[in-house]
């Protein structure tokens, strides 16, 4: 039910909000990272709801903070972790489509748990593409700017069928406050004084985090020693994948995101499996980690 040109123009942004679709793959021998949504399961989830193809762009709202005004009519749906949705001022939930008429603004408010929050409108946001994708890729600034207010997104063509389900509840919060992520050892576990030294212990993530790559160290009353590497000579850069567990020389993990670089010169000792990746999009400053061997 989207009407014709309808756009929707930012009021505000929050800590930073972009857009973000399923990114730039295939393109990595070029030094061109994959970008795209940091949490792949909530924006499939945000476009499923408005029944858009799977690529069409949407918002990704970092901390909350985020509203925009319509011009037009649109379908929208927010999905990720638990959050107010409000349309002026009037609470109507999350993870479920939401029927806006000419004038309203929409606003999401900062998760109660997790950082990354999607808004999907039916046809996707119609911002201009770069290397077939319309995501913004804070690391080799390719694609448009982060979103700033002023800015107008103009609603695009990409849906499809009617969505069959328009309501989906969201996940519930961990009842524990430590988040568990599986990792597979590899390619440079050997590297490693003890590959164990990964996965004992809890370790914390640092403010330093972001779409990059998710940062921790150990926590300050820890007795567990960080990751300490062999000596050995010093590796030659390499390529790093999405997920990626990367080791530098202070021992503290970087977990890769989806502007990650597409090379590196510290070992690469495990990967997260896919049904961690999401978890670890939605880490903030403060939450306990723990790795898990899969």
């Amino acid at each position: 039910m989207t009407g014709p040109h309808a756009e929707f123009e930012v009021a505000s942004t929050g800590l930073l909000a972009t857009v973000q679709d399923l990114g730039r793959p295939g393109h990595a021998h070029l030094g061109v990272p994959r970008s795209g949504a940091a949490d792949l399961e909530s924006f499939a989830l945000a476009n499923r709801l408005v029944g858009n193809l799977e690529d069409a762009a949407c918002v990704e709202v970092t901390l909350g903070g985020f509203s925009a005004r319509l011009h037009g009519t649109a379908l929208v749906a927010v999905a990720g972790p638990t959050t107010v949705v409000r349309v002026d001022g009037r609470e109507v939930g999350s993870h479920s489509a939401i029927a806006l008429k000419n004038g309203q603004t929409l606003s999401v408010t900062a998760p109660r748990r997790g950082c990354r929050n999607y808004v999907s409108v039916r046809g996707g946001f119609a911002v201009a593409a770069e290397l077939g994708s319309r995501s913004t890729d804070t690391l080799s600034g390719l694609g448009p700017a982060p979103l700033a207010v002023g800015d107008e997104l103009p609603v695009g063509t990409l849906s499809s069928t009617w969505p069959a389900v328009m309501l989906a509840p969201p996940a519930p919060c961990p009842a524990s406050p430590t988040v568990t992520l599986t990792v597979r050892l590899g390619p440079r576990a050997d590297r490693l004084v003890a590959p164990d030294s990964l996965t004992d212990g809890a370790w914390v993530v640092n403010p330093a985090s972001n779409r990059i790559g998710v940062r921790v160290d150990r926590p300050t009353d820890s007795t567990e020693p960080v990751v300490a590497h062999r000596d050995l000579p010093e590796p030659a850069s390499e390529g790093v994948p999405l997920g990626g567990v990367q080791i530098p020389s202070s021992g503290q993990p970087v977990m890769f995101l989806a502007d990650h670089p597409v090379t590196g010169g510290y070992p690469v000792v495990a990967v997260l499996t896919p049904s961690s990746l999401h978890l670890a999009a939605q880490l903030v400053a403060g939450d306990l980690v723990r790795f898990d061997l899969g």
